[in-house]
């Protein structure tokens, strides 16, 4: 069964600063806590992004 737990709990700060700069990057306007007034879309352009800059940095650290 799949879980939504953080695997390491000291990196969750780390990943909220990540989301919201990827929000920012994407044109979507996050707030601290809940944001499910967001749209399908929105939500899908944040997580895309994210995705696409740890594909990135994947790929520079194999450099």
């Amino acid at each position: 069964m799949a879980s939504n737990k953080i695997a390491v709990p000291e990196a969750k700060a780390a990943l909220e600063r990540f989301k919201m700069e990827a929000a920012a990057e994407v044109g979507v306007n996050l707030k601290q806590g809940y944001n499910g007034d967001l749209t399908s879309k929105q939500a899908g352009s944040v997580g895309g992004q994210m995705v696409k800059k740890m594909i990135e940095s994947y790929e520079n650290s194999l450099k």
